[in-house]
C-alpha cells in the first residue's frame, strides 16, 4: 500500500438512486416508501424554468414534513451558471430543516465549482447553526468535467460520490446519439472473414472509458462511484445489462429515473447469497490461518491474497448494510 492513506466517504448504501422532480410533490411520499437507497429531489433538469421557485418551496416543505425513514436524501440544485442556484442552496439549507443529507451538484466542470459550493454551504450552515454537515454528490456530464475529474474528486472534504451524466456528456462531446445511456449500433467492430467468408459485427460499450475514468477518480479519493440514468424505462433487460457492466467496472449503484428501475438496480448491485457465503469462507480461512500461525492462506486449492480478503470484507460489510436497512 502507498504511504498515502485514502479516507473513505461515509458508508452509505447507494445501489439505487431515485430521481424525483421537485415540481411533483405528490410523488414525495411514494418515493419515501420505495425501496430506493437514495432519493434526490430535483430542482434542475426535470423542472421547467417557470416552476423553479415553486419546486424549491415544495422541496423545503417535503424535507420538513415527509417521513423519509432511514433513506439518504439529497437535493439536486440548479447549475452554477443559472440564476437559481444560490437561492436553492440558501433557502433549502436555512429553511429545510436537518433531514437533508446530501446536495447534488450538476454539470461540475472544475474544482472551483465545488469550492464555490463548499464556501456557500459552510457560510449558511454556520449562520443557521446547522449541526449536520451536508455532503456533496457531483455529476460529471461534460468534456470539461471529465478533463478535470481528478481535481473535482479531491476538491472538498464534503465530497461523497461521483456520478456519470451520460446525456449531457454525450451532447458535450458531440457524440452521435440521442439516447440516454445504452449502446449504439455504430460503436462496434467487424471481424475478419472466417473460412467461409462470413464476418461478424460486435457492438461495443461507447461509455466504457467515461465510466472507468470516473471510477478511478472516485476510488482514488475514497468516493462512491454511481452510474447515471438509463432512459428507456420500458427496457428492463437493457437497464440490467448497463448496470452490470458499470458494476463490473467498479460502480456501486445506478440512478432510477422511474420507480420500476429501483428493484433492478438493487438486484444488480446487491451481492448474491453465493457471493456472501464465499466471502465469509475467505474470511474464515484467513482467521484459521492466523490462529495456526500460517503465513499463507489457501481455500479450495487457491491462494488467498490481501486483495481477496479486502474484497471479501467489502462484500460482507455491504450485506450487513443491506440487512440493517
Amino acid at each position: 500500500m502507498s504511504f498515502t492513506i485514502v479516507e473513505e466517504a461515509p458508508a452509505r448504501l447507494n445501489r439505487s438512486e431515485l430521481a424525483v422532480p421537485g415540481s411533483r410533490p405528490a410523488l414525495f411520499e411514494k418515493a419515501a416508501a420505495s425501496a430506493a437507497d437514495v432519493i434526490f429531489l430535483d430542482c434542475e433538469d426535470s423542472v421547467a424554468p417557470d416552476e423553479k421557485d415553486q419546486a424549491r418551496e415544495n422541496i423545503i416543505a417535503g424535507l420538513r414534513e415527509v417521513n423519509w425513514g432511514t433513506k439518504t436524501v439529497s437535493v439536486r440544485i440548479n447549475g452554477l451558471d443559472t440564476p437559481y442556484m444560490y437561492r436553492d442552496v440558501i433557502d433549502i439549507l436555512e429553511r429545510g430543516g436537518d433531514r437533508l443529507d446530501l446536495m447534488m451538484i450538476p454539470k461540475v466542470g472544475t474544482a472551483a465549482d465545488v469550492y464555490a459550493l463548499d464556501m456557500l454551504c459552510t457560510q449558511v450552515e454556520t449562520a443557521a447553526g446547522r449541526k449536520k454537515k451536508i455532503g456533496f454528490e457531483m455529476i460529471v456530464e461534460s468534456a470539461l468535467g471529465m478533463a478535470n475529474i481528478d481535481a473535482i474528486a479531491a476538491a472538498s472534504p464534503r465530497n461523497e460520490s461521483l456520478h456519470f451524466g451520460v446525456a449531457d456528456y454525450a451532447a458535450s462531446t458531440k457524440a452521435r446519439t440521442t439516447g440516454i445511456g445504452g449502446p449504439h449500433p455504430d460503436y462496434g467492430v467487424l471481424t475478419d472473414s472466417d473460412a467461409d467468408g462470413a464476418r461478424a459485427y460486435h457492438w461495443g460499450d461507447m461509455w466504457h472509458y467515461a465510466i472507468s475514468r470516473m471510477v478511478v477518480a472516485a476510488r482514488a479519493n475514497g468516493l462512491r462511484a454511481v452510474d447515471g440514468p438509463f432512459g428507456d424505462f420500458s427496457d428492463p433487460d437493457g437497464f440490467r445489462a448497463q448496470a452490470r457492466r458499470a458494476a463490473a467496472l467498479g460502480c456501486e449503484g445506478k440512478w432510477a429515473i422511474h420507480p420500476s428501475q429501483i428493484a433492478l438496480a438493487n438486484e444488480v448491485y446487491s451481492p448474491s447469497d453465493a457471493d456472501i457465503a464465499q466471502a465469509q469462507r475467505i474470511l474464515d480461512a484467513m482467521e484459521e490461518a492466523q490462529r495456526e500461525g500460517k503465513g499463507a492462506v489457501s481455500l479450495d486449492g487457491k491462494l488467498i491474497d490481501l486483495a481477496s480478503i479486502r474484497q471479501a470484507e467489502n462484500l460482507v460489510r455491504q450485506a450487513e448494510q443491506i440487512a440493517a436497512g
